[in-house]
């Protein structure tokens, strides 16, 4: 079922310019996938590295236990 959305023209043109010959679904649907998988990827590595740290922490304590 087809629906509207209302966007500002310079919007429109922009988006127009990026989808080139591909439909409006199609080209909305890879935009929203692209920006969920960047989106994820950043989730990712901000708990990687809240991981690390807190992973080094213990390990410091650890060694710091034994000494």
């Amino acid at each position: 079922m087809p629906t509207t959305i209302t966007i500002k023209e310079g919007t429109k043109e922009l988006l127009k310019e990026m989808k080139g010959d591909k439909d409006w679904d199609s080209f909305l649907r890879e935009l929203a996938v692209n920006y969920l998988k960047i989106k994820r990827e950043e989730v990712r590595f901000r708990l990687k590295k809240l991981l690390s740290a807190e992973y080094d922490e213990v390990r410091v304590k650890e060694w710091a236990r034994e000494y």
